[in-house]
C-alpha cells in the first residue's frame, strides 16, 4: 500500500462498524509498509488509567503494552506533542528499552508522531515506527509521519473511542466495535459472539426485543468478515406484502406476472459475493419459507416466472424478536427451516437489563452524535434529565433512547439537556405510563404477547393514534401495525 493510499483507507473504513482492535492493527501493518520499517504500532491515551497502552504491532504474538505519560519515546511525544526522530535508540536516553525485553524485539531507529485532529487538539495518542531499511528515518519520513498522525486524530474522532470530556486528553474504549456502544458481561457475550461469527460463514440468527441493535450487529459481522467488501443487503420481511416476497427475494422473468415488464433481479442475486440479512424472518410467510428453505440448504433458486436454475454465493444472517420456539410448535414457521437458520444463536439483551450505567452512556453518546449532526453546542445534561433516563423501563429499547436524545437535542439551541424536552413528558400526563396501567399481564404469559398488549393499551391511550404510539415508544409503525394484527 503506498503513503496516499493509506491516508484514504484511513479514512473510509473507520466510518463502519469495525472491530477497532483489528483495525488498528491492519493499520499498523500497512504502515510499517509504507514506511518501509520493520515494526509500526499505535499507542492510544488511555483516558481513564491515564497511560499509553497499544494491543497493536507488526508481530501478532505482541501482549498489550502500557507506557507512563512523559516515560519513554512515546510517553515523551504524547506529552511533548512534536514528532520525534531517533536514529540510534540505544544511545539516546529517552528510549526505554522495557518494550523490547517483553517483545523480544531489537529497536534500533525510531519515529514517532502524536495522534490528534489538529495543532490545538489535545494530544489522543502515538503512531511509532521502528528500524528503518535505509537505517534512519529522513525529514520526509517525519512530514509524513506528522500528518498521518493528524488523519488519525481525525478518523478517530469518527469512533466511539471518545473521552467523556472532549476537551480532555485520551480516548475511552466504549465497546470493540466502532459505532456499537456498550460494556457489561452481557454485551461482553454478544461481542464474543459476534467476533467468533465474523470469522466464518455459518449462518446467524440474532435474536432479541424490537430496538436493541441487531441489524448494527449484523452489519458489524458483516464488516469484520472476509465478505467485508461484498454488498450487504437487508431484507425487512416485515414490510413485505406476501404476493410480493418472492420476487423481492429471487427476482422474477419479464412476464411473469402483471406489470412484470422486464428482468428483476432479486435481493439473493444482488447479495451475491456478499451478506444477505433478513431482519424479522419470523415474520416470513409460510408459502416462502419452503423456497427460503432450498436456498439456504444448497444456496439455489429461481427467479418467479423462470426456469433456469441459479446460484448465488451468499452468506446468510437473520433477526427477529419473535419465539420462534413458539411459532414453531404453532406450525407457523418450519422447523426444518428453524434448524437452518440457528447454525449461531446471538441474544441480544433489552436495554434495561443493561443497567442504568449503560444507559447513561448510550444517552451521551447519542447526544455527542445528535449535537455534531444538528449543528448545536457540546451538550451537557441536567442532572435530574440523567435521572429521568435512569430510571426509565425503556420498552423501545436502544431506538427509544435514540430518539428521545435526537429530540432533547433538536429543542436544545443551548445544547442544554433538559428533562422538560424528552418526548415522553410533553404535553401533560405520559401516554405510556397510562397504557402501562391498563396492562395486567397474567402469570407465565409469553414476553411476545405482553408486548402487544402493551403495544395496544398505548395506542388506544392515544386515541387509536399508530403515528404517535410509535413516536413515543421509539419503535416503528411496522411493529405498532404487526401489534395491533397480533
Amino acid at each position: 500500500m503506498t503513503r496516499l493510499s493509506l491516508l484514504v483507507e484511513l479514512a473510509s473504513t473507520l466510518a463502519r462498524e469495525i472491530d477497532l482492535d483489528a483495525w488498528l492493527a491492519s493499520a499498523a501493518h500497512a504502515l510499517a509498509s509504507a514506511m518501509s520499517a520493520e515494526r509500526a504500532s499505535i499507542w492510544l491515551v488511555d483516558a481513564e488509567e491515564g497511560d499509553l497502552v497499544t494491543r497493536v504491532a507488526v508481530l501478532p504474538e505482541v501482549p498489550a503494552l502500557r507506557q507512563r505519560i512523559g516515560a519513554g519515546v512515546v510517553g515523551t511525544v504524547a506529552r511533548s506533542a512534536e514528532v520525534l526522530r531517533i536514529d540510534d535508540a540505544s544511545r539516546d536516553p529517552r528510549f526505554d528499552p522495557s518494550a523490547d525485553r517483553v517483545t523480544g524485539f531489537t529497536t534500533r531507529s525510531i519515529l514517532a508522531a502524536p495522534i490528534r485532529e489538529d495543532a490545538s487538539a489535545p494530544v489522543r495518542g502515538v503512531v511509532q515506527v521502528l528500524n528503518a531499511s535505509a537505517g534512519s528515518f529522513d525529514a520526509e519520513d517525519a512530514a509524513y509521519l506528522e500528518v498521518l498522525g493528524r488523519e488519525l486524530g481525525r478518523a478517530l474522532a469518527m469512533t466511539t473511542l471518545r473521552p467523556d470530556d472532549a476537551s480532555g486528553p485520551g480516548l475511552v474504549l466504549r465497546g470493540p466495535f466502532n459505532r456499537i456502544v456498550g460494556r457489561g458481561a452481557a454485551m461482553e457475550a454478544v461481542y464474543e459472539r459476534v467476533g467468533l461469527a465474523a470469522q466464518t460463514d455459518a449462518t446467524v440468527l440474532l435474536r432479541g426485543e424490537t430496538g436493541t441493535g441487531k441489524t448494527l450487529l449484523a452489519r458489524a459481522i458483516h464488516v469484520n468478515s472476509p465478505r467485508r467488501d461484498g454488498p450487504f443487503v437487508t431484507v425487512d420481511c416485515t414490510t413485505l406484502p406476501p404476493q410480493l416476497v418472492e420476487s423481492e427475494l429471487f427476482g422474477h422473468e419479464r412476464g411473469a406476472f402483471t406489470g412484470a415488464d422486464r428482468r428483476v433481479r432479486g435481493r439473493v442475486e444482488m447479495a451475491s459475493g456478499g451478506t444477505l440479512f433478513l431482519d424479522e424472518i419470523g415474520d416470513l410467510p409460510p408459502e416462502i419459507q419452503g423456497k427460503l428453505l432450498r436456498f439456504v440448504q444448497d444456496r439455489v433458486f429461481e427467479r418467479v416466472g423462470g426456469r433456469e436454475t441459479l446460484r448465488a454465493d451468499v452468506r446468510l444472517l437473520c433477526a427477529t424478536h419473535h419465539d420462534l420456539e413458539r411459532a414453531v410448535d404453532e406450525g407457523r414457521f418450519r422447523r426444518d427451516l428453524y434448524y437452518r437458520i440457528r447454525v449461531l444463536e446471538i441474544e441480544v439483551p433489552r436495554l434495561a437489563s443493561r443497567g442504568p450505567d449503560e444507559i447513561e452512556r448510550l444517552a451521551r453518546h447519542f447526544a455527542d452524535l445528535y449535537a455534531k449532526r444538528h449543528g448545536r453546542p457540546e451538550p451537557r445534561f441536567e442532572e435530574d434529565a440523567i435521572d429521568v433516563l435512569r430510571a426509565h423501563a425503556w420498552p423501545g429499547n436502544v431506538r427509544e433512547l435514540e430518539h428521545w436524545i435526537e429530540s432533547a437535542l433538536v429543542l436544545a439551541p443551548d445544547g442544554v439537556i433538559r428533562r422538560s424536552r424528552f418526548p415522553a413528558q410533553r404535553g401533560g400526563a405520559e401516554p405510556k405510563r397510562e397504557a402501562r396501567d391498563a396492562v395486567v399481564l397474567a402469570p407465565n404469559q409469553k414476553l411476545d404477547d405482553a408486548m402487544r398488549e402493551y403495544v395496544r393499551a398505548t395506542v388506544q391511550a392515544l386515541g387509536g393514534n399508530r403515528s404517535e404510539a410509535a413516536r413515543r415508544l421509539g419503535v416503528s409503525r411496522n411493529t405498532i401495525a404487526r401489534a395491533m394484527r397480533g
